[in-house]
C-alpha cells in the first residue's frame, strides 16, 4: 500500500515547520512568481484576488479527470476561486477571474480534504492551488493528524515558485501542471503573465526531481511521479512542438503526458482573431503524432 510523502513529514515534524514557514510569506506575498508583495495577513490582495482565507468554488468527486486520477471512485477535488494568471480564453472565468463559493479557514478546508477521504476518492486533488500554498500546507497538516492518507495532487496553471515548490518537496506526491505556451509574447498576449515559458519550464523541472515519472498502481491508479497537461491552441499559437520536445529531452520520454484537445473561445477569446475557432481535428492528430515520433508513449 503506498504511503502518501507528507505522512513522513509529518511524523519527523518537518510538515508543521513548513506550514509555520510559507504562512510567513503572506505578509509580503511572494508565494508564486508574481510576487506582489502585498499583506494578505491583514486583508490586501493582489493579481490572485485572495487574501488570507482560501474561496473554495466547489469540491466532490470528480470522474473527469486522467484515468490514473479519476480511478473507480473519482479524483477528490477541491476547487479553489482566484488565479495567478488572467488567460483570455479561461472556460472556468467565472471561478479564476472572481471569488465564487466560499471562504474558509484552514480547519474547515482540512476537514473537506477528510470527508472526501470518507467518500472513497483515489486522491486529493488541488485544482489551482498556486496562490494559496501557505493555507493548504497548513489544511494538510491539520488533515494528516486527523487521519489523511490520500495522495495529494498539485493541479496548477504551472505558473510556480521554486521557492514555493521546494517548500512542497516532502508534501505532494503527484504534480499535474499545465505547460501553456512556448513563446514568452503568447503568454503576455493571452494569460497577461511575463517569462511565462522560462518560469513554466524551470517549475517542471523541478516538480520532476522531486516526484520522477508517474507511477500507477496495479489496479490503475496513480500513487507518485509528474502527469503534464497540454492545450493545444489554433493556428500553432501554444508552440505545441517546442514544448513537447522540451519535455521529451529535458524532462522524460516517459512522461505521463495530456494531449487536451477541448480548447473552444470562451470567456475574452473572441476578441481574438487566432483564438476565435476550435482547433481543427488535423491540427490535434499533428501534435499527437509529433509526440509518438518523439518516443512518447505514455499519452492520456
Amino acid at each position: 500500500m503506498y504511503i502518501p510523502v507528507y505522512r513522513k513529514t509529518l511524523l519527523t515534524g518537518e510538515l508543521e515547520e513548513k506550514a509555520v514557514a510559507l504562512a510567513g510569506f503572506l505578509s509580503n506575498c511572494d508565494i508564486c512568481p508574481r510576487k506582489c508583495g502585498v499583506d494578505r495577513i491583514v486583508g490586501e490582495v493582489g493579481i490572485c484576488g485572495v487574501g488570507k482565507k482560501v474561496w473554495v468554488s466547489s469540491y466532490g468527486p470528480h470522474h473527469g479527470e486522467e484515468d490514473p486520477l479519476r480511478g473507480v471512485n473519482g479524483s477528490g477535488t477541491i476547487f479553489f476561486s482566484g488565479c495567478n494568471l488572467n488567460c483570455i480564453y479561461c472556460q472556468n472565468a467565472d471561478i479564476s477571474q472572481k471569488l465564487t463559493g466560499m471562504e474558509i479557514s484552514t480547519r474547515e478546508l482540512a476537514d473537506l480534504m477528510l470527508e472526501m477521504q470518507e467518500m472513497a476518492c483515489h486522491n486529493i486533488n488541488l485544482v489551482s492551488p498556486t496562490h494559496v500554498v501557505p493555507q493548504i500546507v497548513e489544511a494538510i497538516y491539520l488533515a494528516a493528524e486527523d487521519g489523511l492518507t490520500l495522495p495529494l495532487v498539485y493541479n496548477s496553471g504551472g505558473y510556480d515558485s521554486i521557492q514555493t515548490l521546494q517548500y512542497l518537496k516532502g508534501i505532494i506526491d503527484i504534480y499535474m501542471p499545465d505547460m501553456k505556451y512556448s513563446d514568452e509574447k503568447i503568454g503576455r498576449d493571452f494569460s497577461d503573465i511575463p517569462s511565462y515559458p522560462v518560469v513554466n519550464q524551470a517549475a517542471v523541472l523541478e516538480m520532476h526531481s522531486q516526484v520522477g515519472d508517474l507511477k500507477i498502481s496495479a489496479d490503475g491508479v496513480a500513487e507518485r511521479g509528474l502527469l503534464i497537461r497540454h492545450l493545444v491552441l489554433p493556428n500553432g499559437l501554444a508552440g505545441s512542438h517546442q514544448i513537447l520536445r522540451f519535455i521529451a529531452e529535458m524532462i522524460s520520454v516517459d512522461t505521463y503526458l495530456n494531449i487536451m484537445d477541448q480548447f473552444r473561445p470562451a470567456y475574452q477569446a473572441y476578441r481574438e482573431n487566432d483564438l476565435n475557432r476550435r482547433i481543427t481535428r488535423t491540427e490535434y492528430q499533428d501534435i499527437l503524432h509529433f509526440a509518438e515520433s518523439l518516443g512518447m508513449t505514455r499519452l492520456d
